[in-house]
């Protein structure tokens, strides 16, 4: 029987799961043929019998779209009656999630042994700090394992799972392996909110890492101070970036726990606001009632909302409102960055210079200093740290410069986020707004859509990538042309590549060029400028 294995790989990961499945065709009799999608077109699949398709989850438990999307579309409705089956792999960045979780627990004198598909740096890395790393997923790995920690990715069929479920050896979320960790931290400094969790998240760290704290840090982006999105530290100080998909952050134990807002978002999880608020209100109380701190905004009135009667001791910040613990005074804008005082309980704590624009990061900025406050940090290195800020990877990351244009990419997929970002853009001075925006998962496009449309609107010219679909199915019908037959002069794309084809059109000297979502859209951007490259 001829059989074809046809995969795409990024990391080499998928490739070596193909290699695998190949082998074991083989072994069992058949003729197997390993195929990239450049290598098949519509109609090849029909000279096999069979066929295994392989592709990673790209990070969002979607096909990756430039290559294998388009070639399985293609093909997939010659497939009746043919043996089909499908593997592929899931990971966050060469191993991100587990890495400095592996380190942490070391350090606190466990024996961690793990696993992964393929050596690569990270597997060389954890061995370098005598951590056992197998390649291949065996149940045999286990060895004489107390307790196995996976990520949500790694489902119950994985053979080390399975295997741990049937000798009754206990398995548990990444969330929760780091929520019992923070319970060995003094300080415990968790970051929530709807949006700007990342940066705020690093403003912390180069804040405590000025005051010399040797914090533990894990970061949902690259931080370039770091070089990475996690940093293992021996002080008394953790920071982590805490997401409420899921209600994930409720495995946590914050002595600190910093909400920056709480907005309708994540709608294919949660019912609706209230049920946000609910959520994010749990985790305020999860924060020690004597000695902790909830460290809140004032000028969000979600927030205050979910907050109401909190019997938590409540630090707000806010751009002006006077009731509040902690506000910016005495704001100044040159070049689009602003400069202010940070004043908590009517004293100047510090004075700050961000090399990062809009009012959304003075924000940022009076939450990561409130944090630094009601920890004991002086006002000293809230400034030095903030200084050295210049942002976190995908949050108006330059990129490049194509044909005079300058090209930017930010996470923004939330209205809120791109009212922030799209706002301070134009502050800049550019001759145009260029942006290509990809919406992110057909739930929060649908729910949202009035509010991005006007949104989008602040843009001189708005190209419509399609919908980035994550984990969703699209049942509802709904596409980014909808979007951009509400925005006056805006271009809808249904691929990535036509999205570089219009911004190759559209760029001219003076522009700024902006790719936006919480997708693959950055890769437009790419593309356009290894052009110029070429």
């Amino acid at each position: 029987m001829k059989t074809a294995v046809v995969y795409w790989s990024g990391t080499g990961n998928t490739e070596a799961m193909a290699r695998a499945v190949a082998e074991g065709m083989t072994a069992a009799g058949a003729e197997a043929v390993l195929l990239t999608p450049a290598e098949v077109a519509p109609g090849d699949l029909n000279a096999y019998a069979a066929i295994a398709f392989g592709c990673p989850a790209m990070g969002a438990e979607v096909l990756e779209e430039m290559e294998f999307q388009p070639m399985f579309d293609a093909c997939k409705r010659s497939l009746g009656g043919k043996r089909v089956a499908l593997f592929g792999s899931y990971g966050w960045g060469d191993g991100v999630s587990m890495c400095p979780l592996a380190e942490v627990l070391a350090g606190k004198g466990l024996l961690v042994q793990g696993s992964d598909m393929t050596e690569s740096d990270s597997v060389k890395h954890l061995r370098s700090k005598g951590i056992s790393v197998a390649i291949g997923h065996n149940a045999e790995n286990l060895g004489d394992c107390d307790f196995v920690i996976r990520t949500a990715a790694v489902h119950d069929g994985n053979p080390e799972i399975a295997g741990a479920i049937a000798r009754g050896i206990p398995v548990y979320e990444r969330a929760q392996a780091w929520g019992a960790l923070m319970r060995k931290y003094p300080n415990a400094l968790c970051v929530s909110g709807t949006h700007g969790k990342t940066t705020t998240t690093s403003m912390c760290t180069h804040i405590f890492m000025a005051a010399e704290q040797d914090p533990t840090v894990m970061i949902g982006g690259t931080l370039p101070l770091l070089h990475s999105g996690y940093r293992v530290g021996h002080g008394d100080t953790i920071i982590l970036e805490s997401c409420e998909y899921c209600n994930s952050f409720l495995s946590f134990y914050p002595t600190v726990a910093v909400i920056l807002n709480v907005e309708a978002d994540h709608l294919d999880f949660f019912k609706d606001l209230g049920d946000i608020q609910h959520s994010f209100r749990s985790f305020a109380e999860l924060v020690p009632q004597e000695t902790g701190h909830v460290v809140a905004n004032y000028d969000n009135a979600s927030a205050r909302t979910a907050l109401n009667g909190l019997d938590r001791p409540l630090f707000w910040f806010s751009l002006h409102d006077p009731k509040a613990d902690c506000r910016a005074e005495h704001i100044t804008w040159a070049d689009g960055l602003p400069s202010f005082d940070i004043v908590i309980h009517g004293q100047i704590y510090a004075h700050v210079e961000l090399k990062v624009g809009g009012e959304h990061n003075i924000c940022n900025a009076l939450a990561a200093a409130s944090a630094a406050y009601v920890l004991g940090l002086p006002g000293s290195a809230v400034e030095t740290g903030l200084a050295g800020f210049t942002g976190a990877g995908r949050r108006f990351e330059y990129k490049g410069e194509y044909h005079g244009a300058k090209v930017y990419d930010d996470y923004a997929h939330h209205p809120d986020e791109l009212h922030a970002l799209l706002t301070m853009a134009r502050q800049l001075g550019y001759q145009r707004l260029v942006v290509a925006f990809q919406p992110h998962t057909y739930s929060r496009t649908a729910k949202l859509f009035d509010r991005f449309v006007e949104e989008l609107k602040l843009a001189d010219v708005a190209v419509l990538a399609e919908i980035y679909a994550a984990r969703e199915q699209n049942t509802m019908g709904i596409s980014s042309a909808d979007l951009a037959r509400n925005i006056p002069g805006s271009v809808y794309c249904s691929t990535l590549d036509k999205v570089t084809a219009q911004l190759r059109e559209l760029a001219r000297p003076g522009d700024l060029i902006l790719t936006v979502g919480a997708g693959d859209i950055y890769r437009a951007g790419e593309k356009l400028l290894s052009e110029t490259e070429g």
